[in-house]
């Protein structure tokens, strides 16, 4: 095929930026065979997932393990991973689905930091069941009767999760409550 006169350019007429990025994309392309995979994202399985999810399980246990015996604790840990010491038994039935429980609390994270407090908060009345409360709460409570006094170690799972309550509780976080239930 000829080339007509106008349109010839002569290559040293043509910036070297625009010869470099030529000479790129040429490249570029011609490295592209078409029988390469697309590169994507890795993306663990479900043995994987699981093996992630018990490592960082144990952790949060150990965590919890080392807090209490420092603290010289007797913690008790029920089948779903909650830690409770029961420091005063009440008086009557255990606390029910349903039935309306006022408590004071102390709510703070592992390492001491203060989150929540029934003294700056006022004591909480609550129906069991029927309150967003974390699932480790609704389970202890279960565990006591009116009058009773307890401590409560939520692991992440049981308490706020990976996304905290968007306040004063981080995403990840153990929490510990310190539990009075104020007899009606």
């Amino acid at each position: 095929m000829k080339i007509p006169g106008d349109l010839k350019i002569s290559i040293s007429k043509i910036p070297a930026r625009y010869l470099i990025l030529i000479f790129l994309s040429v490249n570029v392309i011609s490295c592209r065979n078409g029988s390469e995979k697309p590169v994507s994202a890795y993306h663990p399985g479900k043995n994987e997932m699981a093996d992630v999810n018990r490592y960082i399980i144990q952790k949060d246990r150990e965590r919890i393990q080392s807090y209490f015996e420092r603290k010289g604790l007797k913690m008790k840990e029920s089948n779903t991973g909650l830690w409770y010491c029961i420091l005063k038994d009440g008086e009557g039935d255990l606390i029910k689905e349903n039935e309306k429980i006022i408590y004071e609390y102390d709510c703070t994270l592992l390492d001491g930091t203060e989150c929540y407090s029934s003294k700056e908060l006022g004591p909480n009345e609550i129906h069991l069941g029927r309150n967003e409360l974390p699932a480790g709460l609704n389970e202890g409570f279960k565990l006591l009767k009116p009058g009773s006094e307890a401590i409560f170690i939520l692991p992440p799972y049981l308490a706020y999760g990976l996304i905290g309550d968007g306040k004063r509780i981080p995403p990840r976080s153990t929490l510990v409550y310190e539990i009075r239930i104020i007899k009606e």
